[in-house]
Parts: structure tokens; C-alpha cells; sequence
């Protein structure tokens, strides 16, 4: 039985003797145990992030890239070994995995452009003989608190910035799914990053109680469930950390009656189906607009009953199971619920059994119709293969519907009119908005970030967002006068 630890100042270690158990999703087995770490093990990565980052803030950004550099390569060269870690222990498929690597990987060659990301500004003459400049200078220990979901991809839109940047970094993975982030450090290692400057930190809320109490970390990023989102800013808020927390979903594909019906059909069969629907940018939702909801419930029926669910192993799987056996009760007592509360269930996707998989955490794709605004299944984040269509008398009423719900994370509109194209980017009270896509994750030098209840702190992740959270701003007034003075001066200066 593999014991997976922590990797602190360059050595996996743990003073813990405390684990829980590791499963494969596929089957209920265990296959691996990881450490819940004490307080020990987080006073050893307080003080190896601490002893590291000075030194490693006066090392050139110039310097910094060359490692960031380094660090892409060996994860291109490691990109099957680390898709398969993601896999084993989450479930999703391999390209999946391996497509999730690659997002991450686009942060990491974004912040090798650190030297030029973190030029300041700079005005001669802004009084007499007075010049003022601007830098940007790290903040020092900075935290990241990760989702099961994407165990490669979520940490890579953190720590290759926050380090970039010159801080130093401690990770708290998902206790689901850990085994990545601790091949994610090795590489760092491998690629000249010092020993200390990245630190993971196995654990569970007890862990991350630590990090939002502790007085060195100066920043907490954080991507999960609403509820948790707000719990993350709210304690670091209270402790004086900055802070970004980006909490659930629920998003809306809306299709307009001119749509391109296949193609908005493919777009939402990828986007409510793939990864189980365990992700934070998956439609949950689609708006039916006008007289085209009959057809697009029909095609989304056929398409769905096409869909291959097994194993990551089999490489012809479209959808593989969800991360845990009290997820997949979780999203079966939506289904019920759902029913229950009137919607009219088209694909049901309890009790799915695949032989030879019986103890699997498996749940078919599940597809409502006549959903309501006010059923718990359309308020509510399910984090499951589940779809609800719900239906709009015309354009205006789809919009109210994206806009009028509690959470803002992502929304796509599929049309043929550049004119209510222009009108849903520019009115949809959401953060990221995609037109004929259907999920509009934003590439790694723009950022990622919800409105409402989807984020909470004033910046998104990655990009110019992502190199603002993680250093300070600090302008220089600067004057070099004549060695004989006038004498103080007692009124406000100006130019």
C-alpha cells in the first residue's frame, strides 16, 4: 500500500502518523493511503517556505523564468505520467486528464514571461526636478487550497505565478486525490526550483484552518463549493490575508432558435457530460429558447444514449464515474428530488451498474425537461452528469433567467445574430461569457473568475489578475534636490 506524504523543502516527510484511504473510483477499492498532516508538518512547511522566500525574491525574474522554463519542459515530458495520476484517482478519462494538464501548462508558460509581466510604470517630471515610478514587489508566503476536480490543472493556475512573482508557495491538494500534486513539486525541484520555495501539505479542514489563521501566510487562494468559498474569504478577511475564492456554478447554455442546432447540441453534450460533469465550468443548464426546445431535448436524448461510461482505462470511455460513493448519493438524491418536485425526467442515470465495475461510483448521463426556476435542481449545484432543459418564451426571458440566478461563474449563448450576440456579452451579468462555445474558459494570459456567488475577492486567477494578486503595488516619489535647502516646507506640494 503506497503512503502518499508531504513535500516539504525539497523531501517527501510527514511527522503524522494519521492517513485515510485513497480509492479508485472506478471499482470502491483502495489503492493508496495519504497522511493527514499535523501541526508539526505545518510548522515545517511555515518555516521551509519562510527560509526560502527571501533569497528566492532577490533572485532575478529573469533567473525565475529560466526555472519556470525548465519546468515546462519536464512537464510536457511527464504530461502521460502525470494524466494517469489524475485519472487513477479521480476517474476521468485520459485525454480528459491529459487536456486539464495542458490548461495548467499554459499558465506556467505565461508566467515564464514574468521579467515583462512585472515591469512598472514610470513618469519623469511629475513636479519640478520630481519623478515618480511604480514596482510590483512579492507579497512573501502565499497558500492555495484545491479542488478534487482538477488536481493538475486548478494548482497550475496558482503556484507557477504566485512563485513567478517571488513568493513562496505551500499547496493544500484535495485529500481525494493527492498524488499529482506531490509529482507537480518533484518536477519544480528537478527543473532548479530551491528547496522550500514550493511545499505541499496534505491534509483536511484541519490544515486549512492552520493556513487562514497563520500569521506568516500573506495570501490564500481558493476554488470550491460556494459555501466554502465564502468560508475561505471570510476567515482570511478576518485574519488581514488577501484573498481569492472562487466558489460554485450553475451555467446557462442559452439556444436561440436560429442556433446551429448540431452544433449546439455537440457543444452541450461535451460540456454537461465530459468529466462526469465535475467541473466548475460544465452546463448544467440549458435555455430553451422559443420553438426550438422540442428538437433540442430530442437530439440531446440520442446523443446522450450514445455515450460511453467506463473506466479510464478504456480508452474509448466518453464519461467515467464520479469521485466518491457519497458524491454519487449525493447526485442521486438530486435525481430524486428533481422528480419529486415535477421535472420530467428524460435519461435517468441511477443505479447504473457496469459489469465488472458493480462497487464503481458510476451515475449514468441524467437529462430533465420542464425544469422551474424555483426547483431545487436548477438552483442548487449538483456537480453530476445531470441536465436540466428549462424553457423561455423568447430572448429576453433567457437572459433574465442567467442573470437572476444566485451564481455567475460561466455562460454560453448559441446564435446566428452578431446583434443578440453583442447584447448577451454585454448585458449577462456573468464573469465569463462564451458566443457559440460551450465553455468559455478563458486562455492562461487573460483570467479566470466569476461574478455573484461564484467568487468571492476582488481578482480572478491567472493573467494580469492573477500577477496582481500575488504581489503588491508600492510607487516612488523621487527627488534628487541641491545640497542647499530653502527650508521645510508646510502647505501640500504640487506641481
Amino acid at each position: 500500500m503506497n503512503n502518499i506524504l508531504n513535500y516539504i523543502n525539497g523531501s517527501v516527510k510527514s511527522h503524522s502518523k494519521d492517513f485515510i484511504e485513497v480509492y479508485d473510483p472506478s471499482n470502491g477499492e483502495v489503492i493508496s493511503k495519504v497522511v493527514m498532516s499535523n501541526k508539526d508538518d505545518f510548522n515545517d512547511a511555515i518555516i521551509s517556505a519562510k527560509n526560502s522566500q527571501i533569497d528566492w525574491q532577490n533572485t532575478t525574474p529573469l533567473k525565475r523564468s529560466r526555472i519556470l522554463s525548465n519546468y515546462k519542459n519536464l512537464i510536457e515530458e511527464n504530461i502521460d505520467v502525470l494524466a494517469k495520476l489524475v485519472s487513477k484517482e479521480h476517474g476521468k478519462t485520459l485525454d480528459d486528464a491529459k487536456g486539464s494538464v495542458v490548461r495548467g501548462l499554459e499558465v506556467v508558460e505565461f508566467a515564464c514571461g514574468i521579467p515583462s509581466l512585472l515591469k512598472g510604470e514610470f513618469s519623469q517630471n511629475v513636479g519640478t526636478n520630481i519623478d515618480s515610478w511604480s514596482i510590483r514587489q512579492p507579497l512573501g508566503i502565499c497558500a492555495g487550497v484545491t479542488p478534487f476536480n482538477f488536481p493538475a490543472m486548478v494548482p497550475m493556475w496558482m503556484f507557477p505565478i504566485a512563485i513567478a512573482c517571488g513568493n513562496s508557495f505551500i499547496l493544500k491538494p484535495s485529500e481525494k486525490d493527492p498524488s499529482c500534486s506531490i509529482k507537480l513539486a518533484e518536477l519544480f525541484t528537478k527543473a532548479g526550483l530551491p528547496d522550500g520555495v514550493m511545499n505541499v501539505l496534505q491534509g483536511d479542514k484541519f490544515v486549512v484552518d492552520l493556513i487562514l489563521q497563520d500569521k506568516d501566510i500573506s495570501a490564500v487562494s481558493f476554488v470550491g463549493s460556494t459555501p466554502v468559498a465564502k468560508y475561505i474569504y471570510e476567515e482570511s478577511a478576518k485574519n488581514l490575508k488577501r484573498v481569492q475564492a472562487l466558489g460554485g456554478a450553475k451555467n446557462h447554455l442559452v439556444v436561440m432558435p436560429d442556433a446551429n442546432i448540431k452544433q449546439a447540441v455537440d457543444g452541450i453534450m461535451g460540456a454537461a457530460y465530459g468529466s462526469a460533469g465535475e467541473r466548475c465550468m460544465a452546463v448544467s443548464v440549458a435555455v430553451a429558447v422559443g420553438d426550438i426546445a422540442d428538437d433540442l431535448v430530442d437530439k440531446i436524448c440520442i446523443e446522450a444514449q450514445k455515450l460511453k461510461v467506463a473506466p479510464w482505462t478504456d480508452n474509448d470511455s466518453d464519461m467515467g464515474p464520479v469521485i466518491s460513493k457519497e458524491h454519487k448519493n449525493k447526485i442521486e438524491n438530486y435525481i430524486s428530488k428533481g422528480i419529486e418536485e415535477g421535472a420530467k425526467i428524460i435519461l435517468d442515470g441511477r443505479n447504473y451498474n457496469l459489469q465488472g465495475y458493480e462497487n464503481g461510483y458510476f451515475v449514468g448521463p441524467t437529462l430533465f425537461d420542464n425544469v422551474t426556476k424555483e426547483m431545487v435542481i436548477y438552483k442548487e449545484e449538483i456537480f453530476g452528469p445531470v441536465l436540466s432543459v428549462i424553457r423561455a418564451k423568447n430572448y429576453d426571458e433567457a437572459l433574465k433567467l442567467v442573470n437572476d440566478h444566485a451564481f455567475g461563474n460561466g455562460t454560453s449563448i448559441y446564435t446566428s445574430d452578431g446583434e443578440v450576440s453583442r447584447h448577451f456579452t454585454t448585458n449577462a451579468k456573468i464573469g465569463m461569457v462564451g458566443v457559440n462555445v460551450p465553455i468559455p474558459v478563458p486562455m492562461a494570459f487573460h483570467s479566470f473568475g466569476g461574478w455573484k456567488q461564484s467568487l468571492f475577492g476582488d481578482h480572478s486567477m491567472h493573467g494580469n489578475e492573477g500577477i496582481h494578486f500575488y504581489t503588491k503595488l508600492k510607487t516612488i516619489t523621487s527627488r534628487w534636490p541641491k545640497s542647499i535647502q530653502d527650508g521645510p516646507e508646510f502647505i501640500m506640494p504640487t506641481n
